[in-house]
């Protein structure tokens, strides 16, 4: 009798990449990650961090699409830096592999304790994030590999956005995605670090409320926030992906900012 398989192996972008993850607990990517990635256009070579990484598939969605850069996987759980590296070594990522890479790293640290732990200042050009948004009263998990990717802790906007701002280097880009009720911290996060903040509510359907938000910013920039036409993501009464959705979530093209 053969034991119950623990993983599976996902493709994404139509097959373009695949990730390694847990089945039946931890955290699993799907859509937040592909439109986090599309966060991401540039065409030069560049340096992106993917902060709180997991399996990987933000950063080898950007990897993927983009040739020119090169990805670190940030991530405290050794064993989703595990699956991160299992990821990367799959035969039918061999094209990305040797400009992706993973560092076991807490991003709440600061000063030498961060840069020591590999996340340098001022050596990125994009850093990308998708942090735990599940409220501390919410329901919790009994699953402490998914509670650790999900449960939000006090402050945490503050110490991810202020590792963001440390590691990045000035007029870099930082892409997150998040829940709308945390707008107002994310926004008092950046404070003087990060301006030209981009902000868009992602709504399930027409006429539905927002879900989630995407927000960019650009480090040392004084230009005001914007706020974005909302990006839907089914059509009227349908599971069917919006154009413009579809896109995205098969690496056919990237958000750009305005």
């Amino acid at each position: 009798m053969t034991g119950e398989t623990t993983d599976t192996i996902d493709a994404f972008h139509r097959g373009a990449f695949h990730v390694v993850q847990p089945k039946g607990r931890g955290h699993r990517s799907g859509m937040d990650a592909m439109l986090l990635a599309a966060l991401v256009a540039d065409d030069r070579p560049v340096r992106v961090a993917d902060l709180g990484a997991g399996a990987g598939a933000a950063g080898l969605a950007v990897a993927s699409r983009l040739a020119n850069t090169q990805v670190v996987l940030f991530e405290r759980s050794a064993e989703m830096a595990d699956y991160a590296r299992r990821s990367i070594l799959l035969p039918d990522n061999a094209h990305v592999a040797g400009r992706v890479s993973v560092v076991e790293a807490d991003v709440t640290l600061t000063a030498k304790a961060r840069n020591d732990a590999g996340l340098t200042d001022e050596s990125f050009h994009h850093v990308i994030m998708n942090p735990p948004f599940n409220d501390a009263g919410d329901r919790r998990t009994p699953d402490a590999l998914k509670a650790e990717a999900h449960a939000m802790t006090d402050g945490l906007f503050e110490s991810w956005i202020r590792t963001a701002g440390a590691i990045m280097i000035p007029g870099g880009q930082m892409s997150l995605i998040a829940r709308p009720q945390s707008i107002a911290e994310i926004v008092a996060a950046c404070g003087r670090r990060f301006g030209g903040i981009e902000i868009t509510a992602i709504h399930p359907r027409p006429g539905e409320n927002a879900v989630r938000i995407l927000v960019t910013g650009i480090k040392g920039s004084r230009a005001r926030l914007s706020l974005r036409a909302p990006l839907v993501m089914h059509e009227e009464g349908s599971h069917k992906f919006s154009p413009l959705v579809d896109d995205f979530n098969n690496g056919r093209a990237a958000y750009m900012r305005l």
